[in-house]
């Protein structure tokens, strides 16, 4: 139990709440920060960076940057800058790398991108407030691409939309791929992941990257629709920017989004947005909020195991309404008997310590007094 002392330090800003981390690359830094703020985290990786040092596009498309100094210069983010320069240097053409950067305009897509492109010793010339590629290529197209030469370093996966949209202003566009997306090495905690979100036991899911909403789905499978009615009507999508959050969106998903594209911003959305989604009554003379995995009983905070917190939730929605033991029956996981909803009572009123909360209507059910 968290008392309401402890419960209204920032440290317990999301505690009761479990979330979902489909990040790699920056898993543990995001875990560490969602967990400073007393949330339960599942980390399971959607997809893995895969480096192409030695791959022969990466090595042809710097030749051609070479052969054809790029007029204008893409840079989508900083693993990207900075991978592109360490595979320049084992060829021996970094610097002559560095060199046709250096007379090229610029354009950070995001500050992950403007480090990396400022720890080269360059300068950007532009960047997009929103760090948007329609924004990128709204700027180039007002600014006049005819003939000239545009490189593009690509975010994992080819950008085909944009490169034609810069192609039919007028550009030559070098589409320069320095990393891929590939599976998880394992992708247990994937799957274990989609459960999860289609049983309603995680409270929010956070995406860095749009691939890995994509890579999130085909790990549904078969579960895809139940995933996608469960993030469109009970899970909060926290995305760390708009591009992320635009393949949500296709499915009709509402999504969160920090101002700034950063963990720490993307956590504090994450704080202000779940409290604000808790059911909270009045019941029996006690007030009580419901939080993810756990209910704050007049201020003190009480973890509960997934089927007492189901039968709560399904007695909450509906407040002095007699639920049988059938209606509740169907709030717990398949297989379970009457005899398991008795059991659920029996602990949901021990978890809350909370006498008259749960009332017993005989032969007819349970309620919450009103």
């Amino acid at each position: 139990m968290i008392t309401a002392a402890a419960l209204a330090a920032p440290t317990a800003s999301l505690s009761g709440y479990t979330i979902g981390v489909t990040s790699d690359r920056r898993r543990d830094e995001l875990a560490s920060l969602l967990e400073n703020r007393g949330a339960r985290v599942v980390i399971a990786p959607a997809l893995r960076i895969v480096p192409i040092a030695d791959d022969a596009e990466l090595r042809a498309a710097t030749r051609a940057c070479l052969g054809t100094p790029p007029d204008i210069v893409l840079v989508n983010t900083g693993i990207g800058m900075r991978g592109w320069l360490e595979a320049a240097e084992g060829w021996g053409l970094v610097e002559p790398l560095r060199a046709a950067l250096s007379r090229a305009y610029l354009i950070a897509r995001g500050p992950k991108a403007r480090a990396a492109i400022r720890a080269a010793g360059l300068r950007e010339q532009w960047s997009p407030e929103g760090e948007s590629y329609e924004e990128v290529v709204d700027h180039l197209t007002a600014r006049g691409v005819a003939g000239l030469t545009v490189a593009m370093q690509l975010h994992g996966d080819s950008q085909p939309e944009y490169a034609e949209a810069l192609q039919a202003a007028g550009a030559q566009v070098i589409e320069v791929p320095v990393y891929r997306w590939a599976a998880p090495i394992d992708p247990a905690p994937l799957h274990r992941l989609v459960d999860l979100i289609t049983g309603r036991l995680v409270d929010a899911v956070t995406f860095t990257s749009a691939p890995a909403v994509g890579a999130l789905l085909r790990a549904a499978g078969q579960s895809t629709t139940p995933l996608l009615d469960a993030l469109r009507a009970d899970i909060l999508a926290a995305c760390v920017g708009p591009v992320t959050a635009a393949p949500l969106r296709r499915h009709d998903i509402p999504v969160v989004t920090p101002a700034r594209a950063r963990l720490s911003s993307l956590v504090r959305t994450i704080v202000d947005e779940l409290p604000r989604r808790a059911l909270s009554l009045e019941v029996a003379g006690h007030k009580l909020t419901l939080r993810g995995h756990a209910a704050i009983v007049d201020g003190a905070l009480k973890p509960l195991a997934p089927a007492p917190m189901a039968v709560l939730r399904a007695l909450a929605a509906t407040p002095g309404r007699v639920l049988s033991r059938a209606a509740l029956l169907r709030t717990l996981p398949r297989g379970a008997d009457e005899h398991a909803v008795e059991m659920a009572v029996a602990r949901l009123r021990a978890g809350l310590a909370a006498p008259g909360v749960i009332q017993t209507v005989v032969k007819r059910g349970y309620r919450l007094p009103t």
